[in-house]
């Protein structure tokens, strides 16, 4: 590991709020439960939107429930991004070396990146305003399930490691 990057991510772990957490197994433990509450409102998002645009459920209009679906995911991602960070500061060190973690990070961005492609994209602007959805969009709901759900994985994956 560079020696930058060692020294900042001691400077990360001395951090005031890593330390309370470090020292507060009750804090702890309520920013633990509020990233797995973050993370069941993204995939509890991302699974039925993914699995609408795939077709796979077939009920609902997507114009409606798209648009809902993509910020409540949205909010999620948010979520677990902010109480992760403040998980990992407690001890980045250990974590950056943790195979899984590393993996888990890698699938985060590439589903956030996906998401982004998606919501950039003609084919989502044609389904919020009724269209169905193209190829193009249903093989990104693919990926997207295997990202999040790869995610998810990895996830618990950190603690076996």
């Amino acid at each position: 590991m560079p020696e930058l990057l060692r020294l900042a991510l001691e400077q990360l772990e001395a951090l005031p709020p890593a330390i309370w957490l470090r020292r507060s197994g009750t804090l702890y433990l309520l920013v633990n439960a509020a990233h797995i509450g973050a993370i069941g409102l993204l995939i509890g998002s991302i699974v039925p939107l993914d699995l609408r645009l795939l077709g796979v459920i077939k009920s609902g209009p997507l114009a409606v429930l798209a648009p809902v679906l993509a910020r409540t995911a949205a909010v999620g991602l948010a979520l677990a991004v902010l109480t992760g960070a403040m998980l990992f500061s407690v001890r980045p060190l250990e974590y950056l070396q943790n195979p899984a973690f590393v993996v888990k990070m890698g699938l985060l961005l590439a589903g956030a990146l996906n998401a982004w492609g998606v919501h950039r994209g003609r084919a989502w602007a044609g389904v919020v305003a009724g269209d169905l959805p193209t190829g193009g969009l249903r093989l990104q709901a693919g990926a997207s399930l295997l990202l999040w759900l790869g995610c998810l994985v990895a996830g618990r994956w950190i603690g076996f490691l």
